[in-house]
């Protein structure tokens, strides 16, 4: 968010009257956590000073290896206004975790971006930025205690029909608050589903800025007396909830490099080769991008979420799609990301997977963009044209993952063993589950 530096930090957060900081990292399945310190111990925190048991955390060490550091990054100081307290005001840093060796931990979820970065730039590209669109749903408890939709409301609707325009317009100011630069705030098609934009930025920033507006999202809601899910879908009938990723990437100079005037569609090669290493990978990079049992539920026909692997200008049934601005402002929309994907793990894979394409351009087939309606192909029509289809659930996407090296390499060994097992685990305890259809369809 800034450019800090430690005593700038002990001033302001002097100055502020902040009594509380939050030292928060990210763990393997891309739940928020925190190591929570009395501005006291500030000092201590900016020097590297603050431990904490990384055996209590998914996909982070055993017992025998518990101990942690957390190292803040210094521009993520940010003075947390959404977030009440009497005594004062809390503030957070967001952290990279060590070992007690003095060495970036090799499964923290960030340093895995990081280093998937750094194999970016090894590439000539100074950077790649992101931009999301996540989606969500406001609800709200019936008499009975059940989770029931806000309103009646559909795409872009105001009140009455949409229910919950103020809350999605205070969760917008308060995003603004903290240094956001909102876009867009509106109803989407679903009923009590939201939708709040704001600027994209370098990969680590929207990494950190995904995690921050979900933490957003919750409270504001909360304080209103909703609940806020991302879900990928939380109702069977109802749009489920995505989480757009808006990719292009810059050369030293800040030029776009997908952008080039005399090629077709104004597409540069390495963003035809970026995007051939996504659809190469886009069976395996679901694992990440679509992390649940129920991020499956999501990628179904009829509810304009992907289910094949292609791309287009144009058609919005492509896993990737690619906006009509071009300019600085070329880019390429990776349709299938959903909420309750890592957002860390889940750019370092797609990094890797973009530069697959360009650094093997010699063996990069050209992949023509696809003008039909892909929900509307049989099965044989969409193999002909070359279309894989997505996993269909998260058994068949853990397999995929397992099957290439690419993935592989982009977690390491430490975190890509302990998320296959995380994963392998959670359809198990999903199989065995006797679900309302089940029962209703065949006792």
């Amino acid at each position: 968010m800034g450019n800090y530096t430690k005593k700038q930090i002990l001033n302001i957060a002097k100055e502020e009257k902040v009594h509380y900081v939050r030292l928060q990292f990210t763990d393997m399945l891309g739940a928020l956590k925190a190591v929570e310190i009395p501005v006291s111990k500030l000092e201590d925190a900016l020097n590297n000073q603050i431990m904490f048991d990384g055996s209590s955390i998914e996909g982070f060490v055993r017992i025998k290896e518990a101990d942690m550091y957390l190292k803040p990054d210094l521009d993520t100081w940010l003075i947390l206004n959404f977030e009440d307290s009497s005594y004062g005001k809390v503030a957070r840093l967001i952290c990279d975790v060590y070992t007690p060796y003095g060495k970036p931990f090799p499964g923290d979820p960030r340093f895995i971006l990081k280093r998937a970065i750094k194999r970016l730039n090894n590439a000539g590209i100074a950077t790649l930025s992101v931009g999301f669109e996540p989606e969500f749903y406001i609800l709200k408890r019936n008499e009975v205690g059940e989770l029931i939709t806000t309103d009646e409301g559909s795409y872009f609707d105001l009140s009455p029909l949409d229910g919950a325009n103020s809350i999605r317009r205070d969760i917008a100011l308060e995003l603004e608050n903290l240094g956001f630069i909102v876009q867009t705030a509106h109803h989407e098609v679903g009923r009590g589903q939201q939708e709040i934009n704001y600027k994209y930025s370098d990969v680590l920033t929207a990494c950190d800025n995904a995690q921050t507006f979900k933490q957003v999202v919750k409270v504001v809601a909360a304080k209103h007396g909703y609940i806020a899910t991302f879900m990928p879908k939380p109702f069977a009938t109802l749009a489920g909830s995505g989480m757009h990723a808006n990719v292009s990437i810059q050369d030293f100079e800040g030029n776009n490099l997908f952008y080039d005037e005399k090629k077709d569609m104004k597409l540069s090669d390495i963003c035809r080769q970026f995007i051939y290493g996504v659809l190469k990978h886009s069976r395996s990079l679901c694992g990440l991008t679509n992390p649940t049992v129920n991020s499956y539920k999501r990628l179904i026909p009829g509810y304009e979420a992907p289910c094949y692997a292609c791309w287009s200008d144009a058609n919005r049934s492509s896993m990737i799609r690619i906006p009509a601005v071009r300019g600085q402002a070329t880019r390429i929309e990776i349709r299938n990301v959903d909420p309750t994907a890592n957002p860390y793990l889940a750019l370092a894979a797609i990094i890797n997977a973009g530069l697959d394409g360009i650094i093997n351009k010699d063996k990069t087939p050209v992949v023509p963009p696809v003008y039909d309606n892909i929900f509307s192909l049989t099965r044989k029509q969409r193999e002909a044209l070359g279309i894989p289809n997505l996993p269909e659930n998260l058994k068949d996407a853990t397999k995929e993952m397992e099957n290439d090296p690419l993935i592989r390499e982009t977690l390491g060994e430490h975190t890509f063993d302990k998320y296959i097992t995380a994963k392998k685990l959670e359809w198990d305890e999903y199989r065995k589950i006797i679900s309302a259809w089940e029962q209703k369809k065949y006792l």
